[in-house]
Parts: C-alpha cells; structure tokens; sequence
C-alpha cells in the first residue's frame, strides 16, 4: 500500500470523480484507476461504487477514508520534518494570499523571500480567506495570509500582522455626500450596499454591526473583490465599508455615529503541521514588516500560537 495510491482514494472521494481527481493530480485518468485497482486489490474490497459518471464510497471506502487521510498527513509531516533536518536551504512553500494583501502588502514580502531563497520553489495560490481556511484545515496548504476571523477553527492558529480601519464610503456625488456632520446607520438602510460576499469575514463584520443596532441590511450587490467595489462606489452605485488605504479622491468618507469598524490581517497556518523552512523563513520576513510599520500602524496586542507546538490530542 503506497502513499500515492491513498492520495489518488482520497481524491476521488473528495471529488466524485476518477476525471476531476486526475485533474487535481495531474495524472491521467487511467493512472487514477490503476492505483485505485492496486489498492482495491491489496485489501481485497471494493472502495467505490460506480454509478454513470459518479462514483460513491462503499462501506468499505468510508472506513478507509478517515485512516487513509492520517496516513497521509503523517507521512508529508515526516517528510517535512525529514527535509528540514538533512539541508539548509529552502526548497518549497505552498501558501496562499487574499487579492487585497497581494495587492498591497505581498510584494516586498515575496521579494524579500526569493532573493534570500533562490532555490525555493513557491506554490502560491490567491483565494478569499474562507477559501484559505478550509485548504488549511485540508492541509493543501502550510500558509496562508488573509483577514483572520473572529471565530478561527480551533485547528488553526493566527498571528495579526496588519489592521485595516474600516471606513464607510459613498461617491462624491452620492447623495449621503452633501449631508454635514455626523449620519445614522439606519439611514443607510434603505440605500443600495455594495458589499463582498455574504461568507466573508468583512461581510460578517458589517452584518452584525447592523444587527447590533437592530437595523435590517436590505439592498446588497455582493461583489468579491475589495477594488471592484471601490470602483463601483466611485461611480455612484451605492455605498460600501473599505479600508483606509482603498479610499481616493473620487470617494467621500461617511461618520456613522458609535460605529467605528475595523479587521485585522495576519497570517493563518495548521496547529497539526509541522512548520517548514519555507513557511518559518516566510513568517520572519513578514514579522520583520510589522516591526518596520509606524508606531501608530503597528499592532502590539500578542502573537497567537503561530509558532507554538500543536496542542495535545
């Protein structure tokens, strides 16, 4: 029984499919089956009923599921492990970033890593945080750096790095723009809200501050990226929350009275992996960036458990 043909199992049961699962692997569809065969073969069961197209997890492949799944992660972590003992240098990083931070925080970050890291070989992938935290808690990744929610799966640690200010923002022309002083929230009820999507942590922010004071959120245009609602704002659509580094000349902030909202991001990684050069080399350079914002920026409330050990079963 080989690993590669328990990751190709645990691939076509996530996925329902001998095609999707090649896809993933980067294998043939034919290779899938033969390493499903080989296993099938060896514990003499079948794992998988084949229905059409679809194929569904016999009683025999949901008991292999849960112990195929710990083969596998103990023995990437033994790799890991392993690597990091016989060399120095830093061969692989997978990781993930949100748009907003690669847009505006990643790139020093990155090319601080490459220059100190020629060899490494970096698997990035840009999602939305809620994307991030199911692919780590999958162990698809070893980082990831987006909004941290206030809720973090207890498999997950956190370490803050950045806090973005959120402000309420309308188009110049919008007409909450000519009010003077300071505005109600229920007086943005009524009016269109571009806003990220409802899953988003940013969402869940500006949602439950609504349902604090009582006030229904009604008209929402969901959009998923932070710079297309900026754009569209700035065009009169609607109104939106976004971070002070978002807003321009074309917007014009709103005062809300008693409400003063912000998000912080930082970077998530599995409490059960072990951390790779990689991964450590990448979260020094980016602690090295906090330590370098202005003292108005920098955020001095502890470090979670990024570096701790994983906690005891």
């Amino acid at each position: 029984m080989d690993i590669h043909s328990l990751e190709a199992f645990l691939m076509v049961a996530e996925h329902g499919s001998f095609s999707r699962a090649a896809d993933k692997l980067f294998l043939t569809q034919p290779a899938v089956s033969k390493r499903i065969a080989n296993l099938e073969q060896q514990l003499n069961a079948a794992l998988f009923d084949r229905i059409g197209r679809d194929v569904y997890l016999t009683e025999a492949g949901e008991l292999l599921k849960p112990k195929a799944r710990q083969i596998v992660d103990e023995v990437k972590d033994l790799q890991t492990t392993i690597g990091q003992i016989s060399t120095e240098e830093v061969r692989q990083l997978s990781m993930a970033s949100s748009h907003h931070i690669g847009l505006h925080y990643l790139g020093p970050i990155l090319k601080r890593f490459t220059e100190q890291n020629p060899l490494a070989q970096l698997d990035l992938r840009f999602m939305e945080s809620e994307q991030a935290v199911a692919s780590l808690l999958k162990r698809e990744l070893e980082l990831a750096l987006t909004t941290v929610p206030k809720n973090l799966h207890r498999d997950l640690a956190s370490q803050v790095i950045w806090r973005d200010e959120l402000k309420f923002v309308v188009a110049r022309d919008h007409p909450l723009s000519q009010k003077k002083g300071t505005l109600r929230l229920n007086e943005l009820a009524h009016l269109t809200a571009i806003l990220p999507d409802r899953q988003t942590t940013t969402f869940q922010i500006i949602e439950q501050t609504f349902s604090k004071h009582h006030i229904p959120l009604k008209r929402v245009i969901s959009v998923n990226y932070l710079e297309t609602i900026r754009t569209l704002v700035s065009h009169g659509l609607g109104w939106s929350l976004l971070p002070e580094n978002l807003i321009d000349d074309e917007l014009q902030t709103l005062q809300i009275d008693r409400v003063q909202l912000r998000r912080d991001l930082g970077i998530i990684r599995h409490r059960g992996r072990t951390i790779s050069r990689g991964a450590r080399a990448l979260i020094e350079i980016v602690e090295q960036t906090q330590s370098r914002q202005s003292p108005e920026n920098r955020i001095t409330t502890p470090k979670d458990e990024i570096h701790a050990p994983p906690e005891p079963e």
